[in-house]
């Protein structure tokens, strides 16, 4: 898959993997994507998308800090979590927010076998063991799998995962992580959140 990578990215991964702060980051992270995609919807399914990616979206932060915890680089992490999402606007007929083309999935599932089965994870049921919520359903368009439309999808990207920088270079397995990074840098996060879940944690 194709991503991008910036400072941002490193930010959010030191502000999840935080005390206290690590709350606030799942809540910004879990609006920012749930936004992303809906807008990615065609217009007259967005309300009815928005409950279920928001609790799916939720569950995917675990599997996120899962992916760090057993050794992947923050890329591969993050690819990880957008392959789930990918399995189920698949499974729902939600070709047009796809990032890739549906016939790359299976290569994308084998690319991550290993942790995917550790964790009861696959293309039917994306979250596997990290569905820790209720997850509400969303109204499926099955009938846009019979010949899918990809506008936001590129393809040709199974094989590896390809990191574009701020430069505009792409890159195959990501970026370097920086030595210091600043969690505020973090979307949606500010300064005075880091103070605040700072001054928290000390109390």
């Amino acid at each position: 898959m194709k991503l991008r990578q910036n400072i941002r990215h490193f930010a959010a991964k030191q502000a999840l993997t935080a005390p206290v702060i690590g709350d606030i980051a799942n809540d910004k992270l879990v609006d920012l994507h749930t936004g992303i995609f809906v807008d990615k919807a065609d217009e007259q399914y967005r309300d009815e998308r928005r409950e279920h990616l928001d609790a799916f979206f939720d569950c995917t932060m675990d599997t996120y800090v899962a992916a760090l915890e057993e050794g992947y680089p923050e890329a591969e992490a993050r690819e990880i979590t957008h392959i789930q999402a990918n399995f189920d606007f698949y499974n729902h007929g939600w070709t047009e927010m796809m990032e890739f083309p549906a016939d790359e999935l299976e290569a994308h599932y084998e690319r991550y076998g290993k942790f995917f089965e550790a964790h009861g994870i696959t293309i039917d049921d994306p979250l596997g063991e990290f569905r820790n919520r209720d997850v509400p359903d969303a109204p499926s368009t099955p009938e846009k799998l019979d010949d899918p439309e990809h506008p936001h999808a590129e393809g040709g990207f199974a094989d590896d995962v390809y990191v574009e920088g701020p430069d505009g270079e792409l890159r195959v397995g990501g970026q370097d992580e920086p030595e210091e990074v600043d969690p505020a840098e973090a979307p949606g996060l500010t300064e005075e959140d880091v103070e605040d879940a700072d001054s928290g944690a000390d109390a």
